[in-house]
């Protein structure tokens, strides 16, 4: 499989969930600004959206949008226990939180990234400051899911690590900082991290 990604992007997210797994996936960076990818080609001719990530099957299909990726990835290593099992409470309490990540916290940062006008800078803060005491109030345990690492971990912790690219303080959330802390330390998140340039 190989896995179309920026680094630092959204993306790195299935590049997590690939290493937990112990999936082997071939790298491919994009240039977002460009659309073009390390190899020379068009990336938008790949992805229409334009957007990492996009992980091609060994057949060659195509599958975007990470919360898609990072289960797909999760089921085909059942045995590494990314994911809860589906049909449970807890399978549908790991879709919430994915749900949430991206609609609420991942959308939020769009301005600081993009060049937003002040006003729309300073709405965006103020909005992730709310999406991210969500989350600091209902942390449970060391992990979204309780004390237990799924899929939605690598999501969280590639979002979360925007604050401080776009200065949003983080001071307020210590339970955040400390699963921050306790995700970089993971094995595979270091593996990935490090192959992106990233540490």
């Amino acid at each position: 499989m190989k896995l179309f990604y920026a680094p630092g992007a959204c993306s790195l997210s299935p590049h997590i969930v690939a290493r937990e797994a112990g999936i082997d996936i071939e790298l491919n960076r994009v240039n977002l600004k460009t659309k073009e990818t390390e190899t020379g080609g068009d990336f938008t001719e790949i992805n229409p959206k334009g957007f990492v990530p996009v992980l091609q099957l060994e057949g060659g299909e195509l599958l975007t949008e990470g919360p898609a990726i990072i289960q797909f990835l999760a089921e085909q290593k059942p045995e590494k226990n990314l994911a809860p099992e589906y049909g449970t409470l807890p399978h549908y309490r790991l879709l919430e939180w994915l749900n949430y990540i991206t609609a609420e916290v991942h959308k939020s940062f769009v301005p600081l990234f993009w060049g937003g006008s002040d006003e729309e800078k300073a709405h965006a803060a103020k909005t992730l400051d709310k999406r991210f005491q969500y989350i600091e109030d209902h942390m449970q345990g060391d992990y979204l899911l309780g004390d237990d690492f799924s899929v939605a971990d690598a999501y969280l912790f590639t979002v979360y690590n925007w604050c401080e690219k776009v200065d949003v303080d983080t001071s307020a959330w210590p339970k955040l900082q400390a699963f921050a802390e306790r995700m970089a330390a993971r094995p595979a998140v270091q593996q990935a991290m490090q192959a992106e340039g990233l540490i």
